[in-house]
């Protein structure tokens, strides 16, 4: 997707903010980047080594533990 992790958060802090300037809330902004890093691990490699932290942390969690880091990366680019 993006060549360095700051890239990555800058897209993905833009991206919520679009979102909260619509309304969402944490919880729906989550939802929405759970769907995309379902989308990413199966369809992406990832170019650095904090993505392929992610990419690791997704592939061995449970839906519940994967909705949780959806949370924090939300937070994290807040």
């Amino acid at each position: 997707m993006l060549s360095s992790f700051e890239g990555f958060k800058s897209y993905l802090g833009d991206k919520v903010s679009k979102g909260e300037k619509l309304g969402m809330n944490e919880e729906q902004l989550a939802k929405t980047a759970q769907k995309v890093a379902d989308y990413l691990a199966k369809h992406e490699e990832p170019r650095n080594r904090e993505e392929n932290l992610l990419h690791e942390l997704w592939k061995v969690g449970d839906k519940e533990q994967q909705h949780h880091l959806a949370h924090m990366l939300v937070r994290l680019v807040q």
